[in-house]
Parts: structure tokens; C-alpha cells; sequence
């Protein structure tokens, strides 16, 4: 019997984080380049959620609700790194590892704007230069909090 998969909206964000990139895995092996990318950008927001969440709760007690409103408020990866996760870090030991990843996640961040914006198609090479960045981006910033983690490849 197939074991039924945990809702979506139950997983935790390092679980929605390994969706998404399982997720992607089989949109590349699809050819379907665009959208592996923008799987590959909601991977990095995601890890970008997780980031912010853990340095709320390093500097106090937040009600999760109020943590959640400035996520929505900071609109996307770009927001979210330069109106919460950037600021929040500034006089941390994590602000020159955040400040170097930072330009990675907004490159990814842009070419998952020209597909989701204006229609744009990635090549197959721009999609992996794309997913590699990600993944360097992903695997940086959550390392900073979970120093153990590492994306999982989908097993064939």
C-alpha cells in the first residue's frame, strides 16, 4: 500500500523546500526549462522564509501571524531579502555570508521574473545556470540555520 503524502499546507519549510526541488527535478528531466526555474526561485523564497523566520525567533518572541504578515508584505525574493533578511542581519556574524548569497538569489530572482512577467522561455542552459544558482543560494542560506542541510536529489 502507497503511503499517503503529508497536505502541502501541513509541511513544515524545510519539507516545502524539498518539495519544490523534487518538483523541479522532474520538470528538468521534462525539458520543461521555464518552469523548473521558477520552481527553483520558490525553492529559494522558501529558503529565504526559513532564514527570516529563524532570526525572528533568535531576537525574540514574534506571534507567527505577525511573522507571516511581513512575509506577504515583502512581496517575493527580492523583497524579502532586501526589506527583511538583509536589514535584520546587518550586525550579525550572518551578514557577510547573507550580503555575498544575496546577489545569487536576486540573480535567480530576475530570470524567474522575465518567465512569470513577460513570457520569456529559458534555454536549457540558461535554466541550469539558472537551478545552479538556486541551489547555491538555497543550500548557503539555510546552512546558516541548519548547518547539516543539503537538497536532495529525486532518485530516479
Amino acid at each position: 500500500m502507497k503511503k499517503s503524502r503529508k497536505p502541502y499546507n501541513d509541511r513544515t519549510d524545510l519539507e516545502k523546500l524539498q518539495s519544490q526541488w523534487w518538483k523541479l527535478s522532474g520538470l528538468n528531466s521534462r525539458e520543461e526549462w521555464s518552469a523548473a526555474v521558477v520552481r527553483a526561485a520558490t525553492a529559494a523564497e522558501i529558503a529565504a522564509n526559513i532564514a527570516i523566520r529563524s532570526e525572528f525567533q533568535s531576537i525574540g518572541s514574534f506571534p507567527s501571524g505577525f511573522v507571516d504578515s511581513l512575509l506577504v508584505w515583502a512581496n517575493g525574493l527580492k523583497g524579502k531579502l532586501e526589506k527583511l533578511l538583509v536589514p535584520i542581519t546587518k550586525d550579525t556574524e550572518r551578514a557577510a555570508a547573507i550580503s555575498g548569497l544575496n546577489s545569487l538569489g536576486l540573480q535567480v530572482n530576475n530570470i524567474r521574473n522575465g518567465i512569470a512577467h513577460r513570457g520569456e522561455f529559458c534555454s536549457r542552459a540558461k535554466a541550469q545556470d539558472a537551478i545552479a544558482k538556486a541551489k547555491e543560494f538555497i543550500e548557503g542560506i539555510v546552512r546558516l540555520y541548519e548547518p547539516g542541510f543539503q537538497l536532495k536529489e529525486r532518485e530516479p
